[in-house]
């Protein structure tokens, strides 16, 4: 770290690549302001981002604050503030952000922030942590003193400040717990892996599933079937299909984590990455699903003859009828794309369920194993 400069403050987000980058950029752009009003001392701030896996290879924050302690040694910043989607966990806790007012370094797990209101959220947690680093009194906000971060971690929230060992870089640090702090990463871990990119992602399970629908909304046998099926039966439709689209999914691309370790630390890992997997690859089947049944019911309203359908059916074309056999295809549909989806590869599905940082997390865990 050096001197600021004429009331200037070097101010570098170190972001990993991919979505925190995108972060970083878009908070870059009002950031020198919004620091220079909150410092209220007349100071300065410039702002860059810098894309870099600082991650890569580890998940350890000790050794990735001792990364950028390096990293700080060969540029001319004042601060660096560290941005990564991967979850980090020390000493039990999950953490928001570790501080090194020595240093002037910070580093902060995103998914720890939640998948709501995201992006204010990571704006206030890097302003509290830039602030906190730049004031002079550095060491009274390690010792506890309310400081700039207390709007972020205020009494109803979930993060609140952990112990940091003695043969650690940081001085100050945030973690989350209890049930509320779990939802609150997992949250932020399905966000970043943002699960709406699966639907483009499976171009060919998406081709087979379409092909499904067509030919099935044209099939009298299928007509026959929509109109005796009730509400019950067809939500019970709906969910073995998505379940089955799941379960494919997450089986035949190998999306399943497994501890590393027998330790309870370890199973806890798996267990919070293997539901990030689940709710992730469940939201994006279910947009896939909902994408299937409007064109299933746009299809059926331009394909579908009523007179023919009567005589087939015994049952007049209403909109009632519509919307029943939209529904039913959908689920029909959805097993299609479930076997569909056989045909992508494990990289391609795992590609479109999970962040960047993430993939090159699971293919380190494969090469070690």
């Amino acid at each position: 770290m050096v001197e600021s400069s004429q009331d200037v403050t070097v101010v570098a987000l170190l972001a990993d690549p991919d979505a925190p980058t995108e972060v970083a950029r878009r908070m870059a752009r009002q950031l020198p302001a919004r620091l220079a009003d909150a410092s209220g001392r007349h100071r300065r701030f410039d702002v860059e981002v810098v894309s870099e896996p600082f991650t890569a290879g580890t998940e350890d924050p000790t050794v990735l604050t001792r990364r950028l302690m390096d990293r700080v040694g060969e540029e001319r910043w004042n601060i660096v503030v560290a941005l990564t989607d991967l979850p980090l966990h020390s000493r039990g806790h999950k953490l928001v952000v570790d501080l090194s007012h020595e240093h002037g370094l910070a580093l902060l797990s995103l998914p720890s922030l939640g998948g709501l209101r995201f992006e204010s959220k990571a704006r206030r947690a890097v302003e509290g942590a830039v602030l906190s680093l730049a004031d002079a009194q550095a060491e009274a906000v390690g010792a506890g003193h309310r400081g700039p971060l207390a709007d972020f971690t205020g009494r109803l929230s979930s993060v609140h400040q952990a112990p940091v060992g003695d043969d650690e870089a940081a001085d100050l640090r945030y973690v989350v717990g209890g049930l509320g702090g779990y939802l609150r990463v997992l949250g932020g871990m399905v966000r970043a892996n943002r699960p709406w990119r699966l639907v483009p992602g499976l171009s060919k399970a998406l081709a087979a599933a379409l092909a499904a629908g067509a030919i099935a909304i044209v099939n009298s046998t299928i007509w026959s079937l929509a109109v005796s099926l009730d509400t019950p039966r067809l939500v019970i439709a709906t969910v073995g299909s998505v379940a089955l689209m799941i379960g494919w999914l997450i089986v035949d691309a190998h999306l399943w984590h497994r501890a590393a370790g027998h330790s309870p630390e370890e199973r806890k890992r798996a267990v919070l990455y293997n539901a990030s997997t689940v709710v992730t690859v469940c939201i994006g089947v279910l947009i896939c699903y909902v994408g299937l049944l409007l064109i299933s019911l746009l299809w059926a309203l331009f394909i579908l003859n009523g007179p023919v359908f009567a005589s087939m059916t015994r049952t007049p074309l209403r909109a009632a009828e519509y919307w029943t056999l939209a529904w039913f295809v959908a689920s029909v549909a959805t097993v299609g794309g479930a076997l569909g989806s056989g045909l992508e590869s494990d990289e391609a599905i795992r590609s479109a369920a999970y962040s960047k940082r993430e993939q090159e997390r699971r293919r380190t865990l494969e090469d070690d194993d």
